[in-house]
């Protein structure tokens, strides 16, 4: 079976898509751009979102365990409007998060807002989710400049499991008719989403024709929809900055409109 990324290559792709993120903000003609795949927001609003986050989630991790994230006043900011000061802005961010993930280290708890999924409550599966919303925003921000760029392999094809296990998985009980998703990267990996009365529970597929343990009188082999795509649009089209269409959809296509409109949390 394929690996995660390791802890080490999270936080470096983590500092390089970050860095990709302020070369895009640096080239911008005005920081007042509209950005095309968050359309309330500017460029400006897009890197004050990126940094102040990444301080928030640098104050969660230096907290340690908890039963909830540290106050406001541990973690906001504002960002400078001058864009050489904006950028340094950006990069002491990023050093913050880093710093108190690589002082942490992976297997430290700390608070989450995903207590119900399949991905624990450790940094390091913090730095894995930080990872994947920095580079669903470095995209956001080359797709203002108008050459948006796929989603590097390696950071893409963990993205795909790592949505899924951490923003798809929960206890909550599936509103509709029980139903099997699939998804299959072509570069080769694949994953299974069961949504039921239990909830939505993922496995990764391991290889081709090998299909992960089910419940007594399940098919292994049945889907009842499925969706390919490099995974890189996979994950885009997880963060709706592609249409599911965009993707080649198999089977009952009414289960990813109702996947898009469920919230658990409603």
């Amino acid at each position: 079976m394929e690996k995660t990324l390791e802890f080490a290559d999270l936080l470096q792709l983590i500092d390089e898509r970050s860095t990709t993120f302020r070369a895009a903000v640096a080239s911008a003609s005005s920081l007042d751009a509209q950005v095309p795949t968050c359309p309330e927001w500017t460029l400006f609003d897009l890197a004050q979102h990126l940094g102040v986050g990444r301080r928030k989630w640098a104050a969660i991790v230096a907290a340690g365990p908890a039963d909830a994230p540290p106050a406001k006043s541990a973690w906001q900011a504002t960002a400078p409007r001058e864009r050489e000061a904006l950028l340094a802005w950006l990069a002491a961010s990023t050093h913050e998060l880093l710093d108190a993930l690589r002082e942490a280290g992976p297997d430290r708890g700390c608070w989450t807002w995903w207590g119900d999924s399949q991905s624990p409550q450790t940094c390091g599966a913090v730095a894995r989710h930080q990872l994947h919303e920095i580079a669903v925003h470095t995209y956001d921000a080359e797709a203002t400049l108008g050459a948006p760029q796929p989603l590097p392999d390696e950071a893409a094809l963990d993205g795909v499991e790592e949505f899924q296990f951490t923003c798809c998985a929960t206890t909550v009980a599936w509103p509709h008719e029980p139903a099997v998703v699939d998804y299959h990267a072509t570069e080769g990996r694949s994953w299974r989403l069961w949504l039921s009365g239990d909830g939505a529970r993922i496995a990764r597929l391991s290889a081709p024709g090998t299909m992960p343990a089910t419940a007594a009188g399940e098919d292994p082999a049945a889907a009842d929809a499925s969706a390919r795509g490099t995974a890189s649009e996979l994950v885009l089209a997880f963060y709706g900055r592609i249409p599911m269409d965009s993707l080649k959809l198999d089977g009952d296509r009414r289960i990813f409109d109702q996947l898009i409109a469920w919230d658990p949390d409603a």
